[in-house]
């Protein structure tokens, strides 16, 4: 391999959510939480960034802008922006869009509570499938609009949309927006084009305007491909696509990422409101991920591809209860352990004092979601292997504790 995705990187000191805002962000905490495990000892498979280094090329791309010496007020002008961007699209998804509709946003999560507010009128209402990425939900309380849930169904880890009941939410003439996870986070789905096509047509049919947060969209096990929701209905103008470089090259912290609003009022609302000045070197980095990141990202693939498939090995030879399929895409376990403890409420606080793992518990995705935890796989092999060692270890002994004091009752 050109690139080595073995590498071991200390993060800590450098304001990472991942090292430095664990407490605060998981467990809703003070710097001054106290755990069994020191935070150097932590094993950490829970915020959804890489332990991997950014693509030297992007690093490079950075240090060339930072070379520049100023970074006063900064937005896209250049046109060669759009061409890498649009080139990207053409070439992975066989996909494009006119570049009038591209607009920024420091961040997709940003972006969800802005549309929220500019599509949605007092008293109508969200609609998500669940479990969902928590924000989705966020960004509807934030904007006191009220949530619609429609749960996915789940057939050993398989999931599927309930095209009945989203039909039936879909037709109450409050629910105007629904904000879609394409592929889906937590499980990894790719949706296929009929199932992009049948939901989006309940959700056109019914005057739904769509978000669809596309941003794991380049993270697809080899053989996966990807369709964009826009693609599947060219003619309308009511499906606004989110799409970043960031979850792809572990780019997050630069906070930069594309929204492509077809609906020119809508557009015309976001631009009125929206303060648009870019990071000029999020702008070079993302523009150098999009032209000179293919190869690295093949690379990651074959890695996450082998990580997953460790995974599975590992859990079906030390974990055989639990419930687990490598996902389509993301680079994201959703792992059902419910077989082994299906009493614990707060699953990430239990393996942060048990097992000395961060990580983040179905609780995290709104609904749908009891006994899953979710796993970051998007690091070295060394720390997965340790990580998963000390998650079956905790759980086995669990198992055993339990099956000791049915004994004891019994007698």
């Amino acid at each position: 391999m050109k690139y080595n995705f073995d590498e071991i990187i200390d993060r800590r000191g450098t304001n990472a959510m991942n090292t430095d805002g664990f407490r605060e962000y998981i467990f809703k905490a003070s710097k001054d939480m106290v755990f069994p495990f020191k935070d150097e000892e932590f094993i950490r498979m829970w915020v959804a960034d890489m332990e991997f280094a950014a693509p030297p090329e992007i690093i490079q791309a950075i240090k060339d802008r930072a070379d520049k010496q100023i970074f006063g007020y900064t937005k896209v002008f250049d046109p060669n922006y759009y061409l890498s961007f649009s080139n990207w699209t053409k070439r992975n998804y066989n996909w494009n869009f006119e570049q009038e509709h591209l607009v920024f946003s420091n961040g997709i999560i940003p972006a969800l509570y802005g549309l929220v507010q500019y599509i949605c009128k007092p008293g109508e209402k969200v609609l998500i499938v669940t479990p969902s990425y928590a924000y989705f939900k966020y960004a509807a309380e934030f904007n006191d609009i009220e949530l619609v849930t429609s749960d996915l169904v789940n057939q050993d880890g398989y999931y599927t949309m309930d095209f009945d009941d989203l039909e039936a939410k879909a037709k109450d003439e409050k629910v105007t927006l629904s904000i879609f996870c394409n592929p889906h986070n937590p499980s990894g789905r790719v949706w296929t084009q009929e199932e992009l096509k049948r939901f989006g047509d309940i959700c056109l049919e019914n005057n739904v305007t769509i978000i669809s947060d596309e941003i794991h969209c380049d993270l697809l096990r080899n053989g996966m491909v990807h369709t964009p929701l826009a693609k599947v209905f060219p003619d309308t103008d009511k499906i606004i696509t989110c799409m970043s470089a960031s979850k792809t090259y572990n780019l997050a912290g630069l906070m930069f990422s594309n929204i492509i609003i077809p609906n020119d009022d809508l557009r015309a609302v976001w631009k009125a409101r929206h303060y648009d000045f870019e990071n000029p070197l999020s702008i070079a980095a993302t523009q150098a991920a999009y032209e000179h990141g293919h190869e690295w990202l093949n690379q990651l693939k074959d890695y996450l591809d082998d990580n997953f498939a460790f995974t599975k090995q590992y859990l079906e030879e030390n974990l055989p209860q639990a419930v687990y399929r490598i996902p389509e895409a993301t680079y994201l376990a959703w792992v059902d352990i419910s077989a082994y403890l299906p009493d614990e409420e707060n699953l990430p606080l239990y393996f942060a004092n048990k097992a000395g793992v961060l990580l983040e518990g179905g609780n995290m995705f709104v609904s749908n979601s009891d006994g899953y935890i979710r796993l970051n796989l998007a690091c070295p092999r060394s720390m997965l292997t340790e990580g998963l060692s000390r998650i079956c270890d905790v759980l086995v002994k669990e198992k055993e504790g339990n099956r000791e004091g049915e004994f004891s009752l019994k007698q």
